[in-house]
């Protein structure tokens, strides 16, 4: 009686490769993956959402509350009418409308001349050969380091022996490098493909066409975060302006805050200061909401390559 022996594998044929293991995994929809999602994300962002956002819905009401609102043992969150007299005290206490054009003055012309600082620097940077250039990119790195306070001394005796005490222009100049800025573009600039630029430079483009036509609009993002970030921090610049200003005629928004809170000193004024406040802060909210999605666009820009 013969045996039968296995049949022998083609030695030509490729070696079958063993089947894998199945992992069983869970529905989209499981109690499991519902605990992961609502304990991992949704907890978190709830919670830094209340976190931000709690403090200025607190502001909002109490500049609608009448002293005794605020001032009391027993906590009311809402306030029992909608009194709009702590904005007309908090707008004729102090000239507010002036405070507003000096802040408008001062973050429209230093954010532009600081974007446009940025730009160009980036550009050098990125698309010029000169000596030293890893050098001076390194020296911009180490001014992002830096604290900006560490510079106000030597700003003000700067500002104060130029004569720019107690003035606009002595308030813009100071601030007008953008290290983050720069690094920002520089960065940006890297990842654009040197083609473009190499085939309009074998056109007879120069350094300002080939900037100005090819890479800025392409670069709109990133342009734009850089445009916003310094328009926030312009406009939030509290503590330069209150060294270097004295006067009403030539302070800004934050600055004329401290102004009004000397004026409303008395347990009576927090309701004034807190509309003061929104009066503050309101504007450049309305803009970061309207502009805030560059930001994503532009710092996401320039973190891959290749």
């Amino acid at each position: 009686m013969t045996s039968l022996s296995p049949v022998n594998p083609d030695p030509t044929a490729p070696p079958v490769a063993p089947s894998e293991t199945f992992i069983p995994r869970d529905r989209p929809f499981s109690a499991r993956n519902l605990i992961q999602t609502i304990a991992g994300g949704y907890v978190p962002l709830l919670l830094a959402t209340l976190v931000v956002f709690l403090p200025l819905l607190w502001m909002i009401l109490s500049s609608f509350k009448l002293p005794g609102e605020i001032i009391t043992m027993d906590l009311k969150i809402l306030p029992a009418s909608l009194n709009p007299e702590n904005y007309n005290i908090a707008m004729t206490t102090v000239p507010f409308a002036q405070f507003f054009i000096n802040s408008t003055i001062v973050t429209v012309v230093g954010s532009t001349i600081k974007v446009l600082l940025a730009i160009l620097t980036a550009y050098a940077l990125v698309f010029v050969r000169f000596p030293f250039r890893n050098a001076i990119f390194i020296l911009i790195l180490v001014a992002l380091m830096v604290p900006p306070q560490v510079s106000i001394l030597p700003n003000y005796i700067l500002i104060a022996g130029l004569g720019g005490k107690n003035t606009l222009w002595g308030i813009i100049l100071p601030g007008l490098g953008t290290a983050f800025g720069t690094f920002l573009l520089r960065q940006h600039f890297l990842t654009l493909p040197a083609s473009i630029l190499e085939s309009a430079e074998i056109d007879g483009a120069g350094h300002w066409r080939r900037l100005w036509q090819i890479v800025v609009p392409v670069s709109i993002p990133s342009i734009a975060t850089v445009a916003l970030v310094t328009v926030v921090s312009e406009w939030n610049e509290y503590i330069w302006p209150l060294i270097i200003t004295d006067r009403p005629e030539t302070m800004t928004l934050p600055v004329g805050l401290t102004l009004l809170q000397n004026s409303e000193s008395n347990a009576s004024g927090w309701g004034i200061l807190m509309a003061g406040a929104v009066l503050v802060i309101v504007p450049i909210l309305v803009v970061f909401a309207a502009l805030q999605r560059y930001i994503v666009a532009g710092l996401t820009q320039g973190s891959v390559t290749g």
